[in-house]
């Protein structure tokens, strides 16, 4: 089986005030893997997913998703095969403020037929938003309000929904769990991978909370996959 993720020798370079560079010597992700991502902030991990979604593109190595090399598509395409085959939980979840519970959870459809297809197939798209909603534990009424009159755990499991419809095969989640307490945060893991489990999608989580490992099938440091040149560095 082809892996999710299949990475060497990528290099990243952000230019300008704040330049960053990411170095990573290899990185495979086998398909229906529980992946947890480490690190501090700033080291590196939100570029990381910026290059496994194809938001930017690697300017040297070989990065290939599902078997798709993402440096031979172009700006659209990338954008296409994101649409398909990523579900996103972004940290700051990224909700249109003032569309419905029901608008946020459809609108990746409206990017990614293939998706749609999948998510219509039980009974219609609503529905299936609506059975998602219902999943994540969200009452049943939810769906027309304003996602601006929504607390933080809400918006958080609107946005796990709107990542999950249509079962695209990669779920990314960034840092989802920071602004919970405790008690929350577990009762979201649990239902997240309940969902995960239930559609066999790889998830790559990344934090910087290492309590979050025992939910998860493997673990890595980021420090630990940098080049070697990098590693040293940040070790000075």
């Amino acid at each position: 089986m082809i892996d999710a993720v299949s990475l060497r020798g990528v290099e990243y370079k952000w230019n300008g005030r704040d330049a960053f560079a990411l170095s990573v010597g290899a990185l495979q992700i086998p398909r229906n893997e529980r992946l947890l991502l480490l690190g501090p902030s700033g080291s590196g991990k939100s570029t990381l997913l910026s290059l496994l979604t194809g938001v930017v593109v690697a300017q040297a190595g070989s990065l290939e998703i599902l078997g798709q090399r993402l440096d031979a598509l172009g700006s659209s395409g990338r954008d296409r095969f994101r649409a398909e085959h990523f579900g996103i939980i972004f940290q700051m979840f990224n909700l249109l403020p003032y569309g419905t519970v029901i608008d946020n959870v459809l609108l990746p459809l409206s990017f990614a037929p293939a998706r749609r297809t999948r998510a219509t197939a039980a009974g219609g798209a609503e529905g299936e938003a609506r059975r998602l909603l219902s999943a994540l534990g969200l009452p049943a009424d939810i769906g027309r309000r304003r996602a601006t009159t929504l607390s933080v755990g809400q918006q958080q499991r609107v946005a796990t929904a709107r990542a999950l419809i249509g079962s695209p095969e990669i779920i990314v989640a960034d840092e989802p769990t920071s602004a919970l307490d405790d008690d929350r945060q577990q009762d979201f893991l649990d239902l997240l991978l309940g969902q995960i489990d239930a559609t066999k999608a790889t998830l790559i989580m990344v934090s910087h909370d290492r309590r979050l490992a025992r939910h998860f099938t493997k673990v890595v440091e980021l420090t630990d996959i940098l080049a070697t040149s990098q590693r040293e560095a940040a070790a000075t």
